[in-house]
C-alpha cells in the first residue's frame, strides 16, 4: 500500500463531532481546526446546524439507532438541508436489514433522497459490524437502488462495533465504483485509516483526524 500524503488523506476526511455532550463552543472548535487541517468536511449533529465554515458540512438523521420512523428521518433530513447541510449520513433501521427486508430498506433511504435530493450528498450508515455478509450485500443494493451516494460502515455508536477491512471490502466489490464507501467507526490510527483507503473507502468519519495525520493516536469516533 502507498502512503498517502496528509493532504490528500485529509481530503477523504469527514472531520467529526457527534457526542451528545458537545456544546456549540466544542462545534466551533472542530470547524476551524478542520479548516487548519483541510479537511474535506464537518460532520455535526443537526441541532448544532447552521454553521459557518469554509468546508462541506454533513449531519445525520435518524441518529444513532435508526429506530426511527422513514418520515421522521426524512423531516430531519429536509431541515438539516434547509439549514445548510451538503451532506446527509441516515442510520437505517438495521433490525430490517437483520431481517432481510431489503424492500422496505431501500424505501425508507428512497424517503430520506426524496427529502434531500441531489447535489445534496445521501450517505446511509448500514451498521456493518451487526450484519451478516449477505445483509451487508442487501442492504448496499438496496442503497444503490434508491439513489444513495455513499454506504457507510458504523455510526460509531453500536456495540456490535465500527469498520472493519472486511466490511469495507465487500461494499466496495458490492457497489464498485458507483457509490462511494465511507468507513468510520473506531479508527484512531493513521495505519487503519489508510488500511481502510486501502479496502476501498473514499471516505473516512474521524474524530481525532489531527492525531491520525501526525501519525499519533487519537480516541472517540
Amino acid at each position: 500500500m502507498t502512503a498517502l500524503e496528509n493532504a490528500q488523506l485529509a481530503q477523504l476526511i469527514d472531520h467529526t463531532l457527534l457526542k451528545p455532550e458537545a456544546t456549540r463552543d466544542d462545534v466551533t472548535a472542530l470547524l476551524r481546526e478542520a479548516e487548519e487541517l483541510g479537511t474535506y468536511s464537518v460532520c455535526v449533529s443537526p441541532s448544532m446546524l447552521p454553521v459557518e465554515t469554509t468546508v462541506k458540512v454533513a449531519t445525520v438523521c435518524g441518529f444513532p439507532s435508526g429506530q426511527h420512523a422513514p418520515s421522521l428521518k426524512a423531516a430531519e433530513a429536509a431541515d438539516s438541508v434547509a439549514k445548510g447541510a451538503d451532506e446527509v449520513d441516515m442510520v437505517l433501521n438495521v433490525g430490517l436489514a437483520r431481517a432481510g427486508e431489503f424492500d422496505a430498506v431501500e424505501a425508507e433511504i428512497r424517503a430520506v433522497r426524496e427529502a434531500a435530493p441531489a447535489p445534496v450528498v445521501l450517505k446511509v450508515i448500514i451498521e456493518s459490524a451487526a450484519l451478516e455478509d449477505a445483509q451487508i450485500v442487501g442492504v448496499c443494493q438496496a442503497a444503490e437502488r434508491a439513489g444513495a451516494d455513499f454506504v457507510k460502515t458504523s455510526t460509531g455508536f453500536h456495540p456490535a462495533g465500527g469498520a472493519a477491512e472486511h466490511a469495507v471490502r465487500l461494499m466496495r466489490e458490492t457497489v464498485g465504483d458507483r457509490l462511494g464507501v465511507k468507513a468510520s467507526g473506531g479508527i484512531r490510527t493513521r495505519e487503519a485509516a489508510e488500511a481502510m483507503v486501502a479496502a476501498g473507502a473514499s471516505r473516512l468519519g474521524l474524530s481525532s483526524s489531527k492525531a491520525i495525520l501526525e501519525g499519533g493516536t487519537g480516541s472517540g469516533y
